[in-house]
């Protein structure tokens, strides 16, 4: 009998810093090849940058020519504002782009019932990163590139659009994770709330059709069909093959906790962002500022490298003999505190070693996502793990420390490109025609070291020092 032939599937990553490429194995979830390159930097960007960066990706893995289908992840909330012809009216503002946080002031106050409102609309309320508040900067400081808008789409839109020919407005599609992600979309009735772009913009452009997670979204100009794609949050969850009752928490430059629900979340203070996932579920989010900096500002303290500050950090006691830091580096979104600085608490002779230095900010770091876990409980999320992902969680300490303060059990997935693995993963499904998406493997090794009682004396103290810690002027 001859054997089977392998099908290629390929994901995209388009991050803020760089595009990523991945191509799989359809069956067996195998990568195969990879390609990157890089972006520029900037919190705007002209988009056909992103085209150049994908083109060169895609020839650093060798090409796609023999890939069965292809589907885009990238970085959620950019507003890409088109013009009739579809040419590209200004730079893309990228969700990093905070402008627009007096435009989101507004936005709320203007809304009977405010931040509420909002929430029950959309599932969210506005920040500066969303994509309704750049709009309605737009419209105040930009007015002849509002009146020239006839289309907004988002960075992963406007890129299946691209590899699809550019076929005209109408062709423009997206899906539920990263729609959810423009504050004009709402989760529970999957349709626009038409009436929140025309209170952003003034008028109402082309927006992108919703397509189902396992969609063609197209097919390019070779016949290659196109998935719907997802925002990043969303494609990271479908490439790690998260579940209901996971928590992903990716420490990176910022900190984000993610959870797969079956219910959506309407939580009024902005704290948890209500979004849709990949798969037709939810996927409550909370950000953290202050996530893996805090490891290098600590390592740049001490004078060590990171190993250096892992192994410091194993040689101390939980609890650190009572120095706990508060590490609000960039003030910090979860709480919402702009303005609060970081801290260090319960400093004595007998914990004034490096060792209890480097055991307390990684404790305070954890401490900080763990607030984002409490917000999601709050909102009813189940959590039964943690998958802990991103630069931050390649460090031994904080592998075996975080299982004690977020006081669930905690996987650690081998490192990837997991936003890319969840695009490609959705390649493979559109592939398939089945209902659920394939079963791809995932090697996550277990970590285990809990200790209950460091749980209670470290997240304690923590939560009782952040409110002083929120009064203290930047």
């Amino acid at each position: 009998m001859a054997a089977k032939a392998q099908r290629l599937v390929a994901g995209v990553d388009s991050s803020t810093q760089s595009c990523k490429i991945v191509v799989h194995d359809a069956d067996t979830g195998a990568v195969v090849r990879t390609g990157s390159a890089p972006h520029p930097t900037g919190t705007s960007v002209d988009p056909s940058a992103w085209l150049t960066a994908l083109h060169a990706a895609i020839d650093a893995a060798g090409g796609v020519d023999d890939v069965a289908a292809l589907a885009v992840g990238a970085q959620q909330h950019g507003m890409v504002c088109l013009d009739e012809h579809g040419a590209v009216v200004r730079d893309a503002l990228l969700w990093n782009d905070t402008r627009s946080a007096q435009a989101a002031t507004d936005l709320i106050g203007e809304l009977e019932g405010g931040a509420g409102a909002w929430a029950d609309a959309v599932g969210s309320v506005p920040v500066a990163s969303f994509t309704v508040t750049k709009l309605r900067w737009l419209r105040d400081h930009e007015p002849q590139n509002a009146a020239r808008t006839a289309a907004v789409c988002l960075p992963h839109d406007w890129l299946t659009w691209q590899l699809a020919g550019a076929p005209g407005l109408d062709a423009l599609v997206t899906d539920r994770s990263d729609a959810s992600g423009t504050g004009y979309w709402s989760p529970d009735t999957g349709s626009y709330r038409e009436d929140l772009v025309e209170l952003a913009l003034g008028t109402v452009p082309r927006l992108p059709r919703v397509l189902a997670p396992n969609d063609v979204a197209g097919r390019t100009p070779n016949g290659v069909p196109l998935g719907a794609g997802a925002g990043d949050n969303a494609g990271a969850a479908l490439g790690l093959c998260a579940a209901p009752g996971d928590v992903v928490v990716s420490i990176g430059t910022s900190g984000v906790a993610c959870a797969v629900s079956t219910t959506p979340t309407h939580e009024a203070t902005g704290t948890v962002a209500g979004f849709a996932d990949a798969t037709g579920a939810f996927l409550p989010l909370v950000c953290t500022l202050n996530a893996a900096r805090v490891l290098d500002a600590t390592a740049a303290v001490l004078g060590v490298d990171h190993v250096e500050l892992s192994r410091l950090a194993l040689s101390a006691p939980p609890g650190a003999d009572g120095l706990v830091v508060i590490p609000y580096l960039e003030g910090e979104r979860t709480p919402n505190r702009p303005d609060a600085t970081g801290a260090v608490h319960g400093w004595r002779l007998e914990n004034s070693t490096p060792a209890h230095l480097a055991r307390a900010a990684i404790e305070g770091m954890l401490c900080g996502l763990a607030d984002g876990l409490v917000a999601l409980r709050d909102q009813g999320v189940r959590i039964e793990r943690v998958l802990l992902v991103g630069g931050g969680a390649r460090s031994e300490a904080v592998q075996r420390i975080a299982p004690s303060i977020f006081a669930v059990p905690t996987a650690v997935p081998e490192p990837g490109e997991y936003v890319a693995t969840g695009a490609a993963r959705q390649a493979a499904w559109i592939l398939s025609g089945d209902e659920q998406p394939p079963a791809w493997p995932t090697n996550r090794a277990a970590v285990s070291d809990f200790n209950e009682n460091g749980v209670c004396a470290v997240r304690e103290r923590y939560g009782e020092l952040t409110a002083l810690t929120a009064s203290r002027p930047r």
